[in-house]
């Protein structure tokens, strides 16, 4: 991460050397994450992903429920049992739990993979805009002030109104 951000320090300084010495660098900064609070279709992504999430969380607490209750059993009739079937029950319960943790994962993996494939469209639309609001007014460097990668600047312009009005948000 330490080196990463060397290497882009790096560049944007030879970058705004190169521009400072055409002497056409213009600055401007935008919060990404307002701008993507803000972006419409945001809600109801959201809304989406939430219920997928709990339809996600209610089959695992189905799954646990039925190994509790399966465990439960071999527990009060173990004794009555033969070792064969103990064994059996056993191997039944370490199976469940696999699946059940197999599931788990799945789950996790599928919600992250909802997650992109409802949000990226919402993130490139945002990235799109800016992009053209910074042509259009010719900036040449648009810093995320969101993350705060850049703790000081000056002369740099706040971009947030134009690229909210490219993408019609009051």
């Amino acid at each position: 991460m330490k080196r990463t951000l060397t290497l882009v320090a790096i560049l944007v300084l030879f970058f705004s050397t190169n521009t400072f010495a055409q002497g056409k660098i213009k600055l401007g900064h935008v919060d990404s994450m307002e701008l993507l609070q803000a972006m419409p279709g945001r809600d109801s992504a959201e809304k989406v992903l939430q219920e997928y999430a709990n339809s996600l969380e209610k089959q695992i607490i189905a799954m646990q429920t039925e190994l509790q209750n399966k465990y439960n059993d071999f527990m009060d009739n173990q004794a009555t049992m033969s070792q064969l079937i103990q064994q059996t029950k056993a191997k039944e319960l370490q199976d469940l739990q696999a699946r059940i943790e197999a599931f788990q994962v799945s789950a996790q993996n599928d919600l992250q993979e909802k997650e992109r494939e409802l949000v990226q469209p919402i993130i490139d639309k945002a990235k799109k805009a800016i992009e053209e609001v910074a042509k259009a007014n010719g900036y040449t460097y648009i810093f995320d002030s969101s993350v705060g990668v850049l703790l000081h600047f000056e002369d740099s312009d706040d971009i947030m109104s134009m690229v909210k009005k490219k993408l019609n948000i009051k």
